[in-house]
């Protein structure tokens, strides 16, 4: 009976140590492994209505986004801006100098925009879909 419990009681280590991986022995993507590490996507997007790329212009242009994202345009001009998407859907108003629009999301596609006040100013948004790859 003792021989019993001590190959019991060994049997019990063993399955202990071997255990000890922190995930129960689970293999990556199986139930109970740790999950991979997402990739890390900055919750707003800000697009510059400045003079960086000469007079008038938007900065990034094009603007990369994931669908997710909220995009605001920060005037950082001088001057008054007023930013419509060329399909109408979105129209920030009036942006006066050192001035953030409301947050807006942005359907998936490749959108343009400009400002009604100085019309030569034209943006690109390029939206996707997915924000992982497989």
């Amino acid at each position: 009976m003792r021989s019993w419990m001590a190959a019991l009681a060994v049997g019990t280590i063993a399955l202990g140590v071997c255990g000890c991986g922190g995930n129960g022995g689970a293999q990556p993507g199986e139930p109970g492994s740790p999950a991979a590490p997402t990739p890390s996507v900055a919750p707003v997007v800000t697009i510059d209505v400045a003079e960086i790329n000469g007079p008038y212009s938007f900065y990034p242009s094009p603007a990369m986004v994931q669908a997710a994202q909220i995009v605001v345009w920060r005037n950082t001009d001088i001057v008054t801006h007023h930013l419509v998407l060329d399909d109408d859907s979105i129209d920030t108003g009036t942006l006066a100098p050192w001035t953030l629009s409301q947050p807006k999301t942005i359907a998936v596609g490749t959108r343009t925009y400009h400002c009604t006040i100085h019309p030569t100013m034209v943006g690109t948004i390029v939206v996707s879909g997915a924000t992982s790859e497989r």
